[in-house]
């Protein structure tokens, strides 16, 4: 839900994007264990769907993501996007999550700089619907990555 995210993780690829305007090579290395387990996941059925609720005109950060999303595509996840303004009256969790099979929710906690300050796990039933509905909400909003242009 963030305009910019400071991961260390991707910072070659975000600073090797920003001086070539692509997704190299040797960022398509580093995200592979990423998209290996999603091909892997989706091969045994699992639908894997992703949500990016972004503010319009997009950050620099956001172009990058959108920029290597079509490796995400390839690897089975869905993805859409979702103007902010569009999302101004849903209910939403204060971070961004995973839904991991209607059972465990991953938030992730990021500092003002977007820099990662850890991960929780949740299984409390309200917790799960309150971050359930909400994805769904969303989803039925936001644009397929293939038809959302920045």
């Amino acid at each position: 839900m963030r305009d910019a995210y400071s991961v260390a993780s991707e910072a070659d690829d975000f600073a090797e994007w920003q001086a070539s305007g692509r997704i190299t090579p040797a960022s398509v290395e580093r995200r592979r264990p990423w998209l290996d387990l999603v091909r892997e996941t989706v091969r045994r059925g699992v639908v894997v769907r992703r949500a990016r609720i972004v503010s319009v005109p997009v950050s620099e950060y956001i172009r990058y993501e959108h920029a290597g999303t079509h490796l995400n595509v390839g690897a089975g996840e869905s993805v859409r996007w979702l103007p902010r303004r569009e999302a101004a009256t849903l209910a939403l969790p204060g971070a961004d999550f995973w839904l991991l099979d209607d059972r465990l929710v991953r938030f992730g906690h990021f500092a003002g700089d977007g820099s990662s300050a850890g991960h929780e796990l949740r299984d409390e039933q309200e917790v799960i619907k309150l971050c359930a509905d909400a994805f769904e909400a969303v989803w039925e909003r936001a644009t397929p990555h293939a038809e959302f242009m920045i």
